[in-house]
């Protein structure tokens, strides 16, 4: 959940939520939770293909965007059109910029500054809070 005051496409319950999702996908996904890097197998998915929410199905990121950023998490220079948010996250005494799905609100992981060119954008995202699709 990004922002409380949003209303989003897609809403649930909590205990609709913990259904859906798998601890581990529940705990990233609603809880801001982060995966133990390095943990995702889709941190090494590189064929051609679509990434989507875990959580509600929404196309977040195509294949084409994806890089190895070396940190242990799938990692893309650029989201899909309107596919995802951001907020303001100052957890851990520090402030960060957290990605979220634009359909549900879900978490995804955190966007920096430091990634390749053409946006120079590193969107370092759980690999739990993702689906991967081959073409």
């Amino acid at each position: 959940m990004s922002d409380k005051t949003k209303t989003y496409e897609i809403t649930m319950s909590d205990s609709e939520w913990r259904e859906r999702l798998s601890p581990d996908q529940y705990h990233v996904l609603r809880r801001h939770g982060t995966e133990r890097a390095g943990s995702s197998p889709l941190d090494k998915e590189y064929r051609s293909g679509t990434f989507f929410c875990a959580g509600c199905g929404h196309k977040l990121f195509g294949s084409e965007t994806k890089f190895n950023s070396g940190t242990g998490w799938p990692s893309f220079w650029q989201a899909l059109e309107g596919a995802v948010g951001t907020t303001t996250d100052r957890s851990f005494f520090m402030t960060r910029t957290e990605v979220h799905c634009a359909k549900c609100g879900g978490h995804l992981g955190h966007v920096f500054e430091d990634g390749p060119e053409p946006t120079g954008l590193r969107y370092c995202m759980n690999g739990v809070s993702l689906k991967f699709t081959a073409k």
